[in-house]
C-alpha cells in the first residue's frame, strides 16, 4: 500500500509541472488607448456634422505630446470626395471646414477658372510640434495642436499640377484668379487664411487653422 501511494504522489506531482514544451502566454503590446472621457457636445456635433455630409473618417486617441503639442478631440479625414496628400491629426472643427472647403470653393473655382476638376489637393501636412514658423522663440503653431493645414498645390484631372509657388503670381491670368477664389475662400471657412501675400514663409503654401480670429492675408 506504502508503495502504491508513493507511486500515485510522483504521478501527481508530475502532472503539475509544465512540461518544457509548453509555452508561456505572450505578452502583449497594447495599442494606444482612445479617451474613456465622452466627446464634448461641440465635438460630437462635429463628428454628426462630417457623417451627415458622408465624409469618411476615424476618431483619434487624444495625445499630449508635451511642450504644449496636443493631439486632442481629433480626426483623420478619409474621404472628402478629392484625394488630400499628408493629412494627419485635425481638430475635428478644422477636418469638418477644410472638407467644406475642398468640395463648396475648390472644385467650383477649379471647373469656373481651369476647365477641370481637381484630381488631387496636395498638402504639406496637419499636425507639427513646433513654433510658428519654425522661428525658435516664437509661439506655438496651431500645427502644434493639430488645429492647422497647409495646402501646396492641386492637381488638374488633364494632369495640370497648380501649385501656389509657381502659380500665385503666374502670366495664366486663370491660374491666377483660381488661386485667389480658393484663398479668398479659405478665409471665409478658417479663422485664419495666409498665403504668398503674408510673408515669405508662405510663399508657396496656403495656411488654414481654426486658431484666434479672424484673419486674413
Amino acid at each position: 500500500m506504502r508503495q502504491r501511494a508513493t507511486i500515485l504522489a510522483t504521478l501527481l506531482l508530475a502532472a503539475c509541472i509544465p512540461s518544457s514544451s509548453e509555452k508561456s502566454p505572450r505578452t502583449r503590446s497594447l495599442p494606444p488607448q482612445t479617451s474613456s472621457v465622452p466627446p464634448d457636445r461641440a465635438t460630437a456635433k462635429c463628428h454628426a456634422d462630417l457623417r451627415r455630409e458622408e465624409v469618411g473618417f476615424r476618431i483619434l486617441p487624444d495625445r499630449n505630446f508635451g511642450g504644449g503639442c496636443t493631439s486632442f478631440g481629433s480626426v483623420q479625414l478619409l474621404d472628402i470626395g478629392t484625394p488630400v496628400t499628408n493629412l494627419g491629426a485635425m481638430t475635428c472643427p478644422l477636418a469638418r471646414q477644410f472638407a467644406r472647403w475642398a468640395r463648396e470653393a475648390v472644385q467650383p473655382a477649379a471647373r469656373s477658372w481651369l476647365g477641370n476638376p481637381v484630381a488631387r489637393i496636395e498638402s504639406f501636412g496637419t499636425y507639427s510640434c513646433r513654433p510658428v514658423n519654425s522661428q525658435s522663440g516664437a509661439k506655438l503653431s496651431e500645427h502644434g495642436r493639430s488645429n492647422a493645414v497647409d495646402i501646396a498645390a492641386f492637381v488638374l484631372v488633364d494632369g495640370r499640377r497648380i501649385d501656389v509657388l509657381r502659380g500665385w503670381n503666374s502670366e495664366d491670368e486663370d491660374i491666377r484668379r483660381f488661386l485667389r477664389a480658393v484663398h479668398q475662400a479659405g478665409c471665409r471657412r478658417f479663422q485664419i487664411g495666409l498665403g504668398p501675400n503674408a510673408d515669405s514663409f508662405h510663399r508657396n503654401h496656403f495656411h488654414f487653422d481654426m486658431g484666434r480670429g479672424p484673419y486674413c492675408r
